[in-house]
């Protein structure tokens, strides 16, 4: 069976291309063939693979009418993937994705990266226009789908939870990888993923400075490089603001940037070597997060603020919350954790059972499965 994938695809620098590719890749080995049609920015030229048949400007409404008339006349492309977040798809709210839909005759499913709980009203009426013409529609959370029959209306019996999917990551011992990174003698916490306003990474900060009164010699490690689109409109500002609260705080040898786009191998290195994973979105209507997914897939100690997603998923003791956005709080959680071997192992145990059945190759067999349904 082939089908087709609608979204932003590597070498772009997002979470959507990454989670597209990894998609493909798990499908294939599930026995679905996928070709790509690519949402890129005009301002950017990338050098696409040859899986991509089809290269969608953003703001160019009429790239999406041609594209569902080429996927029409492809009669081995069965069905369509849809990957849904507001900020990839041109028009108000993204709302260019339905003149893609309308246009199109052949069954798709949705996969829902961002549900709001409280949209604007033409982000409501977007995904609920695009949802009442797919076949399915994906949830990677309980919260979210509830979100999507209560808010967006979106009929219960057409929603199906699928986790977010994470790469394998070989267990590798972090006592090597602190000798291999030169921290032997440090407690390591990290975050990572593209910066950027948001990621609550002056939390992270300002709780260090709480931290190193226990532990001076514990590092915070700010792993990825400024989000593409960001830089391009506004330089290193944001960095250079963080970089700025490290000095004023006193903080320069133990907050650590680490400026680039992470391979699935450098990822696994430093979440490995990381004693406490720390996620502090400060927007606590977050729904998902591919990052902290990464980090349950590796099976870390984690503390996070207590934002919709990770309160799902890290009950059962699966991770330390703040339930309010405080550095003081994150701080407390990653010293009780620093403190109690016994509670760390716990914590990282309890993770790595969740995020084991997360797996990309178990994630690609329930849609090769749902899209066999739907054809």
């Amino acid at each position: 069976m082939k089908v087709a994938n609608l979204g932003t695809y590597l070498p772009k620098q997002c979470g959507i291309a990454t989670f597209s590719n990894d998609l493909r890749c798990s499908l294939l080995v599930n026995n679905v063939d996928v070709d790509i049609i690519a949402i890129s920015d005009h301002s950017y030229q990338y050098d696409y693979a040859d899986e991509v048949i089809f290269n969608i400007r953003q703001n160019q409404a009429e790239d999406y009418v041609q594209a569902a008339d080429t996927i029409n006349k492809m009669e081995d492309i069965k069905a369509l993937i849809i990957q849904h977040e507001y900020g990839i798809f041109g028009g108000n709210s993204g709302n260019y994705v339905l003149d893609f839909v309308n246009k199109l005759n052949k069954p798709f499913i949705v996969i829902t990266h961002t549900v709001l709980a409280h949209p604007l009203p033409e982000q409501k009426a977007v995904l609920n226009q695009l949802c009442s013409k797919a076949a399915k529609v994906v949830a990677m959370t309980l919260n979210a789908k509830e979100l999507l029959a209560d808010v967006y209306a979106v009929k219960a019996d057409i929603i199906k939870i699928i986790g977010h999917g994470v790469p394998y990551f070989a267990p590798l011992s972090s006592l090597e990888l602190k000798a291999k990174y030169g921290f032997t003698d440090n407690e390591i916490i990290s975050t990572f993923g593209l910066i950027g306003p948001g990621k609550g990474l002056e939390l992270g900060i300002r709780a260090m400075a709480e931290l190193v009164k226990f532990y001076p010699n514990a590092k915070f490690l700010i792993l990825g490089q400024t989000h593409p689109m960001l830089k391009k409109a506004e330089g290193e500002k944001y960095r250079e603001m963080l970089v700025r609260l490290s000095a004023e705080l006193g903080l320069e040898r133990n907050v650590i940037f680490v400026n680039k786009f992470l391979s699935d191998e450098e990822l696994g290195e430093y979440l490995y070597l990381t004693d406490v994973y720390l996620s502090p979105y400060p927007n606590l209507d977050q729904a998902v997060s591919g990052t902290l997914t990464f980090a349950i897939g590796c099976g870390r100690a984690i503390v996070s603020t207590a934002y919709l997603y990770a309160k799902e998923v890290l009950q059962d003791e699966r991770g330390l919350l703040a339930h309010e956005a405080k550095p003081e709080l994150l701080a407390q959680l990653i010293n009780s954790i620093l403190a109690d071997d016994e509670l760390k192992n716990r914590l990282e145990a309890n993770a790595l059972s969740l995020g084991e059945t997360w797996s990309w190759p178990n994630i690609g067999s329930k849609y090769a499965n749902l899209l066999t349904n739907i054809c």
